[in-house]
């Protein structure tokens, strides 16, 4: 889905970065807010004008300023910001003249090297970290319901923190490493629990509740506290 144009347009609330796409299965023109980069995205089908689309933002624009200040404040992987792991804050530390590109320490994730590879290195540290944590969490839920995942990957979704596909490889987001302990055991719980159910009927739910009894704390959580996750980075 190719982005047509990107630019920045005046709504009720402000300017807001607008990224202009059409797709082939698109039946009608649809309006969402990316909530990693702070963008509304307008999508329109083969057959839609830029018009028609210009006229569903300005439709919807209380609504698009009102969500666009709703989203948390971005943190931009840099020298002193604060980032959390297993929803505990650390300080990124930057030594420039230390090797070894970028490890937690002490409550603190530490970046070696220049200052344009902090961003990278931060994120690659906290992917590889995610890997192994969520690699463990699904192989050990899969292992009590009697499954075993055909593999694990780690990726930067927008929209999903978790996937099963139908041939059993299980998917995560890498950022669910800065949420609590309990919330990325629900999520492996969650996608092991789709080893056996490919659906979110009765039974799938009450697997997941062997699996992982507290949850629904874990759940809202997610709904209430996720969305701060999209704009760390």
């Amino acid at each position: 889905m190719p982005d047509l144009s990107r630019e920045s347009l005046v709504l009720p609330g402000g300017v807001a970065d607008v990224i202009w796409r059409r797709s082939d299965r698109a039946r009608r023109i649809s309006l969402r807010i990316d909530a990693r980069t702070g963008a509304v995205v307008i999508t329109l089908p083969p057959r839609s004008s830029r018009r028609a689309g210009m006229a569903l933002l300005m439709e919807n624009g209380g609504w698009v300023s009102r969500r666009l200040a709703a989203l948390p404040l971005g943190v931009t992987f840099s020298d002193g910001a604060s980032v959390p792991i297993d929803g505990v804050p650390h300080a990124i530390r930057h030594q420039p003249g230390g090797r070894g590109g970028a490890w937690i320490e002490s409550g603190a994730i530490v970046v070696s090297g220049e200052e344009g590879f902090v961003r990278r290195r931060v994120t690659d540290c906290l992917k590889n970290e995610a890997r192994r944590r969520l690699t463990a969490y699904a192989w050990a839920k899969a292992a009590e319901a009697g499954l075993k995942p055909r593999r694990i990957m780690i990726k930067d979704t927008r929209s999903r923190w978790g996937s099963c596909a139908p041939d059993g490889t299980l998917s995560f987001s890498w950022r669910l490493i800065m949420a609590p302990a309990h919330v990325q055991i629900y999520v492996a719980a969650h996608e092991a629990a789709h080893l056996r159910h490919l659906n979110h009927g009765a039974a799938f739910w009450a697997l997941v509740e062997t699996l992982c009894p507290a949850w629904r704390k874990a759940s809202d959580w997610l709904r209430d506290d996720g969305p701060r996750l999209l704009r760390i980075g």
